[in-house]
C-alpha cells in the first residue's frame, strides 16, 4: 500500500514516514514486546492529502501572516486551520487504504470491527533534543472505518494547536517540513495505565526507575488529571525502595459506544495500591529492556490489561538534571533574572499556574511558572524540573521547599508570568539566577567537599517524607528541622473537619507514617520534628479551612506556632499522637519542636498538653523551642531556667521580626533583610552565649550559615551546637564549620 505500514514493515529509522512515535512502536514491537499492533496513516498520506485538495497553500499562507507572539491571533488562526483541515473530504485513494488495513487489523483479533485508538505521531516528534509530547491529538476508542477516517484527519488537524504551533517556531522548525503521521493501534481496556521513566526524572539518578500509576486509562496520568502512585524501584535488582500511594479520586474507563468516559474511583480503590508486586516486575524488565536496546533513558506509558503489562509508547528523556563538574559555553542573552534558589540546570516547556486548582497542567518535567507558591503547589511542584516565580527572595516558600525537593529554582523574577506563556520552551540557569529561552548550554562551577569531622553537629532541613530515602546517605549529623507541612497538605482537609468527621485516625496515621519513614532512613541520628507552622491563609486553603478559620491581614505574626496549640489543643494533640505512635516503635530518636513561641507562659501551656497525651514519661524524649521572635531572644534566660532541652534559630523570621521587613519583598531585598545586621547579630549572640550557659543544645536552621561563612565563625565562636541547613549545601556547610572550628582551636593552643 501506498499510504499505510503495517508496524512489522518498520522500525525506528522511519521517523520520516512514522513520526517519533508511529517509529517507535515498531522499534518496540520488532523487538518482541508486548505492544499492541497497528498500521500507520505515514506522512506521505498527510502530505498527499494537503496537496491533492489543494489546502497547503491556505494553511501555509495563514501561518506566514500570524504572530506567534500574540496569543489571541495564534488562537484564531490554528484554529481556522484546524476547521478547514478537518471539513476537507479525504481522497478516496487514502481512505480505502485506510479501510482495508483496518479490515486487515480487526481480523488479526478476530472481531470485525476492532475499537481501536488513533495517535498524533509528528516527524519532529520525540526527538533527542526536542519533545512535543502531549501537543497533538490522541483519539481512544474507535469504530468502525469511517469514525477511524475521522479521528485520523482530527489527528492531522492537531498539528496546528496554538502551543503546537509555538513550539515549533520557538525550536527552529519548518512548518512546511514538519509532517504528521497516524498510527492507530488495537485499544487495550486497560484495569490500571501510566508512565514510566528509566532514570529519575527530578534528581537525574540513573541507577533509579520511577513508575507511575493510576485506575483506567493512560489519560488520567498524562494528562495530570489525578496524583497518581509513584513506586521508585532499584535499577540493579528491581527492588521497591520507595511506594507513594495516592488518593486517586477519578478514572476514565472505555464506552462500550466509543470514546471514554470519566468515573469517579470506587471509595475501596482510592487509597489502594494499584500495581501489584508482579506487575512491577514486569515494569522493571521492559524499562531495562528499553533503555539497553535504545542506549539512552527512556519515558514510556504501560498499560496493564488482565495483569498483564504492554507498552504503548516510549521516547526519550529530554530533560535530566545535569550531573556537576561539565563545563560549556553560554552564548545566548538571558531573558528574564532572578534570585538563585535552587542550583542546577533544567530544561523543559513552561505551564503559568495561576492557582493551586491549576497543578493539572503540570506534567513530569515541565517548568512551573507562578507569581509565588504555596504548600498547596507542592504536589506540581514535585513533578516539576524547574520552579519560576515573580515574588519571594532565597527564603521564601518557594527556594525553601525546591532546594529541599531538589528541584532547580529561580525566584524573584518580578514578571516571568507575563513574559513567559504556555508552552514556551525554557532553560534555567539555577547556579546564576537567570532564565534564557529555549534550549542552551550553560558553563557551570563545580563544588566538591571532602568529609571532615566536626564538633559542630551538621544537621539538614526536610520537609517531603519521601525524600528522607534520597538523602538518608549525606554525611549530616541528624534532622534539625523536620516540617510538618507537606503531611498537612498530603491530608488535604483542616484538622477540625477531620475532628468533626471522625477522622482523626487519617490524620495520627499519615503523620505517624511520614514521622517513621524519616526516623527510620536516619536511625539513630537525632529527627527534630517542627510542628504544625501553618498560617490562617495556608490552613484557610485545605478542604473545610475557610470555615474554621478567620481572616487576618498579617497571617505572618497572627494565629500561628504555639498560639494555635494553646487555642486549639485537640488539633495540636493529634500531631502528638502521631509522634508518640512513631516513638512507640522504637524510634525514641524523634523530638519536638515548637515553633514561634512568643512568651514564657505559652511554654508552661504547651509543656501541660505534652504531658497529657504522654510523652513526658519517656526519659529520652526531647522538647525544642523554635527562637525566632524577638521577645524570645531577650527572654532566652527565663525559657532556659524553665527547663527546655534546645532551641533553634529561626534566622529568616527572626531577621524579619527584628528589622522589621518582609523577607519575601522584591523592593527592600537583601539591603534591609540583613541576616549580617548588627541587631540581628546582637540577638544571635545573646542567644548562642545563653544557651551554653544553661547547657541547652543550640542549632540555627535558616539558611544564613551556608550564605555567610563570617556568621558560621561567630556561631561556633559563642558556642552553637550545630547547624541545620538544606540538603544541597550540607557538604559545604560541613566544610564551612570545619575551618571556623580551626581557627577557634588555632587561637587556644596559640594561648
Amino acid at each position: 500500500m501506498k499510504f499505510i505500514k503495517f508496524l512489522n514493515e518498520m522500525s525506528r529509522r522511519d521517523i520520516p514516514i512514522a513520526g517519533g512515535k508511529g517509529a517507535n512502536l515498531a522499534e518496540m514491537y520488532n523487538m518482541k514486546l508486548p505492544v499492541p499492533n497497528a498500521f500507520v496513516v505515514t506522512s506521505h498520506a498527510y502530505k498527499y492529502f494537503l496537496e491533492k485538495t489543494n489546502i497547503d497553500e491556505a494553511i501555509f499562507e495563514i501561518l506566514k501572516n500570524t504572530n506567534v507572539n500574540d496569543s489571541e491571533e495564534l488562537q484564531k488562526n490554528t484554529q481556522k486551520i484546524r476547521e478547514l483541515i478537518e471539513k476537507t473530504k479525504m481522497p478516496k485513494e487514502i481512505e480505502d487504504e485506510i479501510e482495508i488495513a483496518y479490515q486487515k487489523l480487526s481480523k488479526q483479533y478476530n472481531v470485525k470491527e476492532e475499537f481501536v485508538v488513533a495517535r498524533s505521531s509528528a516527524t519532529a516528534e520525540d526527538l533527542p533534543d526536542a519533545s512535543f509530547a502531549g501537543q497533538q491529538l490522541t483519539v481512544l476508542n474507535i469504530k468502525g472505518k469511517d469514525n477511524v477516517i475521522k479521528a485520523v484527519k482530527k489527528c492531522w488537524a492537531s498539528l496546528f494547536t496554538a502551543r503546537a504551533t509555538f513550539y515549533r517556531v520557538s525550536k527552529g522548525f519548518d512548518h512546511k517540513k514538519v509532517l504528521i503521521a497516524v498510527p492507530v493501534q488495537k485499544q487495550l481496556n486497560s484495569d490500571k495505565a501510566g508512565v514510566g521513566f528509566t532514570v529519575h526524572p527530578s534528581t537525574g539518578d540513573r541507577n533509579k526507575i520511577m513508575i507511575e500509576g493510576s485506575w483506567g486509562q493512560g489519560e488520567s496520568v498524562v494528562s495530570g488529571a489525578v496524583t497518581p502512585d509513584t513506586y521508585i524501584l532499584d535499577k540493579k535488582t528491581g527492588e521497591v525502595l520507595q511506594k507513594h500511594i495516592a488518593k486517586k479520586l477519578e478514572m476514565r474507563v472505555l464506552n462500550r459506544k466509543g470514546g471514554i468516559k470519566v468515573l469517579r474511583v470506587p471509595a475501596k480503590m482510592q487509597n489502594k495500591r494499584v500495581l501489584s508486586n508482579d506487575e512491577l516486575r514486569q515494569l522493571y524488565k521492559l524499562a531495562l529492556k528499553l533503555e539497553k536496546h535504545y542506549k539512552k533513558p527512556q519515558d514510556f506509558e504501560w498499560v496493564v490489561e488482565k495483569n498483564k503489562a504492554y507498552l504503548v509508547q516510549t521516547r526519550p528523556i529530554t530533560v535530566i538534571y545535569e550531573k556537576q563538574g561539565e563545563t560549556k559555553i553560554v552564548k545566548e542573552k538571558p531573558l528574564l533574572q532572578g534570585l538563585a534558589a535552587s542550583p542546577g540546570i533544567a530544561y523543559g516547556v513552561v505551564k503559568i499556574i495561576k492557582s493551586p486548582k491549576e497543578l493539572n497542567k503540570i506534567k513530569q518535567g515541565d517548568i512551573l511558572v507562578t507569581k509565588m507558591t504555596n504548600p498547596d503547589y507542592v504536589p506540581g511542584m514535585k513533578r516539576a524540573a524547574g520552579i519560576i516565580t515573580d515574588e519571594g527572595g532565597s527564603t521564601s516558600h518557594a527556594a525553601i521547599v525546591s532546594r529541599e525537593l531538589g528541584v532547580v529554582c529561580v525566584v524573584g523574577t518580578k514578571d516571568a508570568t507575563k513574559k513567559l506563556k504556555d508552552g514556551d520552551t525554557v532553560t534555567i540557569d539555577g547556579y546564576n539566577g537567570l532564565i534564557y529561552l529555549g534550549k542552551v548550554d550553560i558553563e557551570k562551577k563545580q563544588e566538591t567537599y571532602e568529609y571532615v569531622k566536626t564538633k559542630t553537629k551538621v544537621y539538614m532541613n526536610l520537609g517531603e517524607p519521601e525524600m528522607a530515602e534520597k538523602y538518608k546517605d549525606l554525611k549530616c549529623d541528624g534532622i534539625g528541622l523536620m516540617r510538618a507541612e507537606f503531611m498537612a497538605s498530603e491530608v488535604g482537609k483542616h484538622p477540625k473537619l477531620l475532628i468533626k468527621r471522625g477522622g482523626d485516625d487519617l490524620f495520627i496515621n499519615t503523620f505517624a507514617k511520614g514521622i517513621e519513614k524519616v526516623a527510620k532512613a536516619f536511625y539513630p541520628r537525632p529527627i527534630v520534628y517542627r510542628a504544625l507552622d501553618f498560617k490562617t491563609n495556608e490552613y484557610a486553603d485545605l478542604a473545610g479551612g475557610k470555615r474554621y478559620e478567620p481572616h487576618e491581614n498579617n497571617p505572618m505574626i497572627g494565629w500561628r506556632g504555639a498560639s494555635r496549640y494553646i487555642i486549639e489543643p485537640e488539633t495540636f494533640e493529634l500531631e502528638l499522637k502521631a509522634i508518640k505512635k512513631a516513638r512507640d516503635k522504637g524510634y525514641d530518636n524523634v523530638y519536638l519542636m515548637i515553633p514561634f513561641v512568643r512568651t514564657l507562659w505559652e511554654l508552661d501551656e504547651i509543656k501541660k498538653i505534652v504531658d497529657k497525651v504522654g510523652l513526658s514519661k519517656d526519659k529520652k524524649f526531647k522538647l525544642w523551642i523554635m527562637v525566632e521572635v524577638p521577645s524570645a531572644a531577650i527572654l532566652i534566660e527565663e525559657f532556659c531556667k524553665k527547663g527546655i532541652d534546645g532551641v533553634s534559630i529561626g534566622s529568616n523570621d527572626l531577621t524579619q521580626l527584628v528589622l522589621g521587613v518582609d523577607r519575601d519583598s522584591a523592593i527592600l531585598g537583601q539591603r534591609w533583610f540583613n541576616e549580617l545586621d548588627p541587631a540581628v547579630l546582637w540577638s544571635l549572640e545573646r542567644i548562642v552565649k545563653t544557651c551554653k550557659k544553661y547547657k541547652v543544645t543550640c542549632s540555627i536552621c535558616g539558611q544564613a550559615p551556608s550564605v555567610y561563612p563570617e556568621l558560621t565563625r561567630k556561631l561556633v565562636k559563642w558556642g552553637i551546637t550545630s547547624v541545620s541547613v538544606n540538603p544541597d549545601v550540607v557538604d559545604k556547610t560541613r566544610y564551612i564549620v570545619a575551618e571556623a572550628e580551626k581557627g577557634i582551636i588555632h587561637k587556644i593552643l596559640k594561648k
